[in-house]
């Protein structure tokens, strides 16, 4: 089925899901007027975004709308991003091989895949997704997940799709002031 770039409200759709989770975040806490997404090329994320704030008088925000995505992915590693894949379904991204495995760890491929099929190196064709288990805004601690099973949502011969489920995970304390990548002190040093 073909899916339509406009978005018109559907009862039941995610996009509802987030308006009425948005409306409650602006009644909580009235200042707020704007909202961020992390849309890079994709127009039905963006647009889906921009129908909502519309609806809510909020400014929509995509900062990182047509960034290199080459530069984009190497720019989350360099400054400490620890995401790992928690879904893939392109060709060349194997869910037994491929889920857990980190954006910094996949680099090298993201980019083959890139040059050979013309996949987007960020994700964002829907080639895979991610979970975010450390970063410098993490301050108190960073997720790690202890255990997981791979689910296979369709086992295609040429681009099979799969997702990781979490069955046991902790958060684990980060020590104040800890040397975060990109933040100028030298590796391993107390800032």
């Amino acid at each position: 089925a073909k899916q339509e770039l406009a978005y018109s409200a559907t009862e039941g759709d995610e996009v509802e899901d987030l308006l009425a989770l948005l409306a409650y975040v602006k009644e909580a806490v009235p200042t707020v007027n704007a909202v961020c997404s992390g849309a890079i090329a994709s127009d039905y994320q963006r647009l889906r975004v921009e129908n909502i704030c519309s609806r809510l008088n909020l400014v929509s925000l995509a900062y990182l709308w047509h960034m290199p995505q080459r530069q984009l992915l190497r720019g989350m590693i360099e400054t400490g991003i620890h995401a790992i894949l928690v879904k893939v379904a392109a060709l060349g991204l194997d869910p037994h091989k491929h889920l857990g495995k980190s954006i910094a760890q996949l680099e090298p491929v993201l980019h083959s895949l890139n040059e050979m099929y013309g996949s987007n190196v960020c994700g964002e064709g829907g080639e895979y997704e991610t979970l975010t288990l450390d970063c410098a805004l993490f301050t108190r601690g960073r997720i790690v997940l202890d255990s997981w099973e791979v689910v296979m949502h369709s086992d295609d011969a040429v681009a099979p799709v799969g997702y990781l489920h979490p069955t046991a995970f902790h958060v684990e304390k980060k020590e104040q002031h800890q040397h975060q990548p990109g933040d100028g002190a030298e590796a391993g040093a107390k800032a």
